[in-house]
């Protein structure tokens, strides 16, 4: 009786090429997005990429993102990685094995998922040597200043009062704009995002006309009644803006 075992590349890298602006969509933990509903919601993502010419990328459940790579050819990040090495790290989503299932980047500190500066580094740091995406979320101004000091790939400000409220982001384009320019002011070469009750095309416009260079939406696309309409209108909402 024998086994094979399957050795990771120690020095696996890969190349990530995100176009701008984009929709970062996240499937969370809804039920509407567990294994086969989140593929047919990235599928559907796909198709809206496609017939519009916008960059989508896709935050589906982590048991989920093999299947959905087999599936989908845009950019598909993991809601979540950790900084470690391989070894034994029961439960940590080691960046290599995400890779291997088929995700090109990672959401890192959303207000759902929040994490030490110190880690945000370490995860930031080790994605980097990789050539892993890393969009880091942040809650206000500040945090946004200490993260995009780190150099991730983009920075993410989301009121936490605001996620999942149908109230979008851009009702503060104030906050929206300071946010924005504290970013560019800071690292040059950190994308800034914005996201937190994105749910409309108009959401999209304003959040585009505030400086931003890109949105991260949940619910408003996950728990829509009819999906792809809701992300058809979005998506034209990029390119008219």
């Amino acid at each position: 009786m024998s086994s094979k075992f399957f050795k990771l590349h120690p020095e696996i890298v890969i190349m990530v090429n995100i176009k701008f602006p984009v929709i970062i969509l996240n499937f969370k933990n809804y039920i509407e997005s567990v294994g086969e509903n989140g593929v047919y919601l990235a599928k559907i993502a796909e198709e809206v990429a496609t017939e519009v010419g916008v960059e989508i990328a896709i935050c589906p459940q982590t048991s989920d993102i093999y299947q959905i790579h087999q599936s989908v050819n845009i950019p598909i990040f993991a809601q979540h990685t950790d900084a470690n090495d391989p070894g034994s790290h029961t439960g940590n989503n080691l960046i290599e094995a995400i890779i291997q299932s088929g995700a090109t980047g990672t959401l890192v500190n959303h207000s759902e998922h929040q994490l030490k500066l110190s880690d945000i580094e370490k995860i930031v740091t080790k994605a980097k040597k990789l050539g892993f995406f890393t969009c880091v979320c942040s809650n206000n101004l500040l945090a946004s200043k200490a993260i995009s000091a780190l150099s991730p790939s983009a920075c993410a400000m989301e009121p936490p009062e605001l996620i999942g409220s149908g109230i979008s982001v851009t009702t503060k384009p104030e906050l929206v704009k300071q946010t924005i320019q504290a970013i560019k002011e800071t690292n040059t070469a950190v994308t800034p995002l914005v996201g937190a009750g994105v749910s409309t095309a108009q959401d999209i416009t304003e959040a585009l006309q505030l400086g931003a260079r890109g949105v991260l939406l949940a619910s408003g696309y996950v728990k829509a009644k009819d999906p792809k309409k809701v992300l058809l209108e979005m998506a034209n909402a990029m390119i008219e803006k």
